[in-house]
């Protein structure tokens, strides 16, 4: 029987969006796709200024070898906000890495909410994200990323595989935030004070934009009231905000009540709850 080379080689999956402002109206204007990414259509709940996009992956998950490519392109003054349909699975690996790439661009005045769901790396996974933003002056980014390692609900740890996570933020040249992180899959680390101390969740919230005042990193440590270990710090250009937990939902219901804080301080936005949160 002839093998399927798509099934042999990976997928590899493309996405190239470009957004626009057209008269105070943030635009899709390019929007290619390889499956399996896929954009849904925008939709502006807050009004037109903010274009709000949803990724879907159509094959429900990443296994080894599988390529993920996107190239995300906000002109000037545009502002959008994406997320992702649901929780980023990456299963357990044939011995080939799977691997994300993500390139960002965002021009003068422009703001980028890069806000995806979490993502959850099954026992014996091996995967690699790399994340670039080139932010031009006067322009902002907000990003998070919230890793669950091993699916905790059925028992799982995990104590084999390798997760790598890159992200890097330049402006005109000059590097405003460089983070890169690396966890190999084992008892010892899963367990260490180390790597995970025991919690399968960790997160980090980013954002540049602006100088941050002591009164806002203060305002950020007030929200934290979880069981977990958090911590804030300021950055050159922004925020930083890092979780060590058990609870999705409590990073996730701190990354919020940051997100829209932020929001009010720095973009003049009120709170909007991407709908596919809800579900």
């Amino acid at each position: 029987m002839a093998c399927n080379p798509q099934i042999a080689e990976g997928w590899h999956g493309k996405l190239n969006l470009v957004y626009a402002d057209r008269q105070g109206k943030t635009q899709l204007i390019y929007n290619h796709q390889q499956a399996p990414l896929k954009v849904q259509r925008p939709f502006y709940p807050e009004g037109e200024k903010v274009c709000q996009s949803v990724i879907l992956h159509t094959a429900g998950g990443m296994v080894g070898g599988d390529r993920l490519s996107s190239n995300i392109h906000l002109q000037p003054q545009a502002q959008a906000l994406i997320t992702t349909a649901a929780a980023s699975k990456i299963y357990r690996s044939n011995g080939l890495q799977a691997r994300q790439t993500i390139q960002m661009q965002v021009d003068a005045g422009a703001c980028l909410e890069w806000l995806p769901q979490e993502t959850i790396l099954f026992n014996d996974a091996i995967y690699r994200q790399d994340l670039r933003v080139e932010l031009a002056t006067g322009g902002s980014w907000l990003g998070w990323e919230i890793t669950r390692f091993g699916r905790s609900a059925r028992g799982e740890k995990f104590l084999q595989g390798e997760w790598r996570s890159h992200t890097e933020i330049w402006q005109e040249g000059i590097p405003l935030w460089i983070d890169r992180q690396w966890l190999r899959g084992s008892e010892d680390i899963f367990h260490s004070p180390h790597g995970l101390a025991g919690k399968p969740i960790v997160g980090s919230l980013v954002w540049v934009g602006g100088a941050v005042s002591g009164e806002i990193v203060e305002k950020t440590r007030n929200l934290w009231d979880g069981k977990g270990e958090a911590g804030v710090s300021r950055l050159q250009h922004g925020l930083l905000c890092r979780y060590r937990g058990a609870s999705t939902s409590e990073v996730r219901n701190w990354f919020i009540d940051v997100w829209q804080m932020l929001r009010v301080s720095f973009l003049n936005r009120g709170n909007c709850i991407p709908r596919v949160w809800q579900v």
